[in-house]
């Protein structure tokens, strides 16, 4: 008998392998990716450049540096861009090589998976479900001494959906600043928030050089394959052995000129961000009115919900929304979320309305 993978927002096609469902069939609530495709001006630009791909891009990317700084409230010097989050997480740990690391669970598996690699321990600090995964910075602060080198969370928080507030965050970063810990903050999905002047760090790396904050464009400005992501830090000494050990040309020609557009594109923007406020808003309020459920409050671009059905598990509501071609996310892997645990990101209005119809099917 075949064991069942985990499957992830990506998986599309070993999706299609094992249930033998034609990926253009099934709609992923699995991926966090902003249904509404790329900015306008993105595309534009893409067509406008396609012939940078003749040329390498400049090595400084200072054109691509300038627009994120001017999106983020960033000085540009203080950026480092890279290719996707993913790459600047990697580039960031096998830079520090981390002895002992804290991370706030449950959270993204690729933390630990780079810690691990380059041989550091771990210690979890669990958020606790019963608090709605809040975290309190004081709580964090008196598990940790001068034995740790590196604090790592992600806010808004994927799976959980909380967020971390921008006071919270420099209690943290002044108690840590103190035992000569870094932070590490992944704002993936902050972009997301209805807050995101309340809850992104990105400001408090001015005045403390103990942070290391970083984002991508695969979610929020829906482009994951272009392969772009930036980090903000004010600590000179961790940017320069960063910059020096990555991948020269990490970022491709398309994504240095074209890339820089969308961070330009405000109506886009603006778009993007009344649609995760008004989805958000609505797609909480009618889960709330569903029985046997938990849904926990969201900050970002996706929901977490605890199924309280006596017998029914994440993985049979995984199975049985997959076969009507509707792929959430089983958070039955991430550390501390047992197997009643279901998330899923807004799709469009029609096909959230279709969700919404099953799993009120599945559990009430």
């Amino acid at each position: 008998m075949r064991s069942k993978p985990q499957f992830h927002g990506s998986d599309l096609e070993l999706i299609e392998k094992y249930y033998g469902i034609p990926k253009d069939k099934i709609i992923s609530f699995s991926s966090n990716v902003n249904p509404l495709g790329i900015s306008p001006l993105f595309r534009e630009s893409l067509i406008q450049n396609v012939n940078a791909v003749s040329a390498y891009p400049d090595r400084d990317y200072v054109s691509l540096r300038q627009a994120i700084g001017a999106y983020c409230g960033a000085d540009c010097e203080k950026i480092i861009v890279g290719s996707g989050a993913t790459e600047l997480i990697s580039s960031f740990i096998k830079s520090l090589l981390p002895r002992k690391a804290m991370l706030i669970n449950p959270t993204y598996s690729e933390y630990s998976r780079e810690i691990l690699l380059n041989g550091g321990e771990i210690v979890s600090f669990a958020l606790d479900p019963e608090k709605d995964f809040r975290l309190d910075p004081d709580e964090v602060l008196a598990q940790l001494d001068e034995s740790f080198d590196l604090l790592i969370l992600c806010n808004p928080n994927n799976p959980t959906g909380s967020a971390v507030r921008q006071e919270s965050l420099s209690r943290l970063a002044e108690g840590c600043l103190e035992k000569n810990i870094l932070i590490m903050i992944d704002e993936t999905y902050a972009e997301f928030a209805e807050d995101l002047d309340r809850i992104t760090a990105i400001p408090l790396t001015e005045k403390y050089d103990n942070l290391y904050v970083l984002r991508g464009v695969s979610k929020f400005f829906s482009a994951p394959g272009l392969r772009l992501g930036y980090s903000v830090t004010g600590n000179d000494a961790l940017r320069a052995k960063i910059s020096e050990s990555k991948d020269p040309w990490s970022v491709n020609a398309l994504a240095a000129t074209a890339g820089a557009a969308m961070f330009r594109d405000t109506t886009y923007i603006e778009r993007a961000k009344d649609f995760a406020k008004t989805e958000r808003a609505r797609l909480y309020s009618a889960l709330q009115a569903l029985p046997n459920l938990r849904v926990y409050k969201p900050s970002a671009n996706f929901i977490l919900m605890k199924i309280l059905k006596k017998d029914v598990t994440s993985e049979m509501v995984f199975e049985r929304a997959i076969k009507d071609g509707l792929m959430l996310r089983d958070c039955s892997s991430f550390p501390g979320l047992g197997n009643d645990h279901i998330r899923f990101c807004f799709c469009l209005p029609e096909q959230n309305d279709r969700l919404i119809a099953k799993i009120r099917e599945m559990i009430s």
